[in-house]
């Protein structure tokens, strides 16, 4: 990509992903093949229990497993354990007595075509980074027109359970601008299709369906030895499918919504990913617009709010978008999918405390801040921040700031100061925790990965039709250079600049020598 330009806009996908449900009915309907939803399900569900293979090998495992039913040489049963012997791992998927709706034949011939232009996969894992210890991986997954995401693979193990996090784009970079992130600075270049968005959940569960495997050939017994040496139990490292998805990375999801509710649906499917409505969270900066419409279609998945500021005046100069989006209004969104489930209400439209308790068990309404050095992370702004929360069961998520590349110096305060602020803000009530820095060694924070890599990748002639990244990459880095390095320019341009002021000397002394003889005429 030294010499390609940076995109603005996304091309038409070509191929097109095939977990993307409305270009594949599209695609249907065009070739005239009825699919009833029953068998759009059961071919998604096959397709999970296979591990996303090529489309010719899914259906000639189809037609094997049918052969096998057939003469009644193995049972559904049977054949699943097969698949966990393959795979090495437990199926995610909740279980059901008999697979007995065949699919269409016509729908067969037609993943079997060639020239279907659908694929199972059209994003690759570009790198993917793991801190040193070992929590933490980071994947560039390279779209197909060349676009570059990231998701965020966390691990936490600990002795209550295992879990593994990923943390999914929904944009190729961003439109609202924030002062302190990475993806900022790319500006808005696409929305992600909702095949594209489910691709990274399924590089992820083969990261982890590796690791299982790579673990099952060092295992003694039931323990298991670490990267650090020690001994672990299997139980404990059993991480092989992820079970909790965050909307936290490049890209503000609201504004790519039908997108992210499909894939949301998708993910919540009890056939597929079957992860629970509380283990999804969707984060936004605050299209409240969208909020409200999330909170209509899908009330149990959790949702957060990127504050970041307390109070308008403060929110504006770090969020440029803040001025279409009132404090008030966005909190009072946030708190109205809190108690979307909530059936109870007194009559001027309150709740109780113990319906908020209530509430607050079934899911969580998030907000995060994060902790920037400077006003923001002021105790007077915590005191703001304590109060918007107050009587409301909202949960208060303190980023500790990472370090990226943007154009304000900026840093985190100390570990004493915002432990000082998350007391304040738990003394109004609110659930306030610190969230734990994670992949700081490998570029954790959103955009990072992306912005390095067409840093370092950027052609050295800038052009009206780049990006917005590398338009001003090349107006505050690449012309700096050029200054500085003779080579850059022709060997004829040293005599430019004297010739210059030569020029103008004489132009000077011209004009002066003209006014003189006017005057002289005037005076005459």
């Amino acid at each position: 990509m030294t010499a390609e330009k940076i995109k603005r806009r996304r091309d038409p996908l070509s191929p097109k992903p095939i977990l993307d449900r409305k270009l594949l009915l599209k695609a249907l309907e065009e070739r005239r093949i009825v699919m009833k939803d029953i068998h759009l399900e059961t071919f998604y569900q096959l397709l999970h229990r296979q591990r996303y293979p090529d489309l010719k090998s899914f259906v000639e495992e189809y037609y094997r497993n049918e052969t096998i039913a057939l003469d009644g040489s193995s049972t559904t049963t049977n054949i699943e354990n097969d698949e966990k012997k393959i795979h090495g791992l437990k199926n995610p998927v909740s279980s059901t007595r008999k697979n007995t709706r065949r699919l269409p034949k016509a729908f067969l011939s037609f993943l079997s075509d060639p020239n279907n232009d659908f694929v199972t996969l059209t994003s690759t894992i570009d790198s993917r980074p793991t801190s040193k210890d070992g929590t933490t991986t980071k994947m560039a997954v390279r779209l197909q027109d060349g676009h570059l995401v990231e998701s965020v693979l966390m691990r936490h193990v600990s002795e209550d359970g295992s879990r593994a996090t990923l943390c999914v784009s929904s944009q190729v970079g961003c439109a609202m601008g924030c002062t302190f992130c990475a993806t900022g600075t790319m500006g808005i270049r696409g929305n992600l299709c909702q095949g594209e968005i489910l691709e990274q959940l399924v590089h992820a569960d083969n990261i982890l369906a590796e690791e299982m495997e790579s673990m099952g050939n060092n295992c003694n017994g039931n323990s298991i030895t670490s990267a650090d040496g020690s001994m672990k139990r299997k139980s404990e490292q059993q991480l092989d499918c992820v079970r909790n998805i965050v909307f936290m990375g490049m890209g503000e999801p609201l504004n790519n919504y039908d997108n992210v509710i499909e894939a949301c649906k998708a993910m919540i499917d009890r056939k597929r990913w079957n992860l629970g409505h509380s283990k999804v969270t969707v984060s936004t900066v605050g299209v409240t617009n969208n909020m409200r419409r999330l909170t209509k279609e899908l009330p149990e998945v959790n949702l957060a709010l990127s504050l970041h500021a307390p109070n308008q005046a403060m929110r504006e100069a770090i969020v440029p978008t803040a001025k279409t989006y009132p404090i008030e209004d966005m909190i009072q969104a946030l708190d109205e999918h809190m108690m979307a489930l909530s059936r109870s209400k007194a009559a001027d439209g309150t709740f109780t405390e113990s319906e908020r308790k209530t509430a607050g068990k079934r899911k969580r309404a998030m907000i995060e801040y994060v902790m920037l050095e400077g006003d923001t992370s002021s105790f007077e702004c915590a005191h703001q921040l304590g109060k918007l929360c107050e009587n409301r069961h909202l949960v208060v998520n303190l980023i500790p700031y990472n370090q990226t590349d943007v154009k304000d110096i900026l840093s985190c305060p100390s570990e004493e100061h915002m432990k000082e602020f998350q007391r304040i803000v738990s003394s109004y009530g609110a659930f306030c925790s610190i969230r734990r820095t994670m992949g700081a060694d490998i570029a954790g924070a959103c955009g990072q990965l992306v912005v390095a890599n067409e840093k370092k990748n950027q052609s050295t002639v800038s052009d009206i039709e780049d990006g917005p990244f590398q338009k001003k990459q090349m107006n505050f880095v690449n012309v700096k250079k050029f200054k500085k390095r003779d080579e850059c320019h022709d060997p004829k341009d040293k005599w430019l600049k004297p010739l210059a002021i030569c020029t103008g000397i004489a132009a000077a002394c011209f004009f002066a020598s003209l006014g003189s003889v006017m005057l002289r005429k005037v005076k005459r």
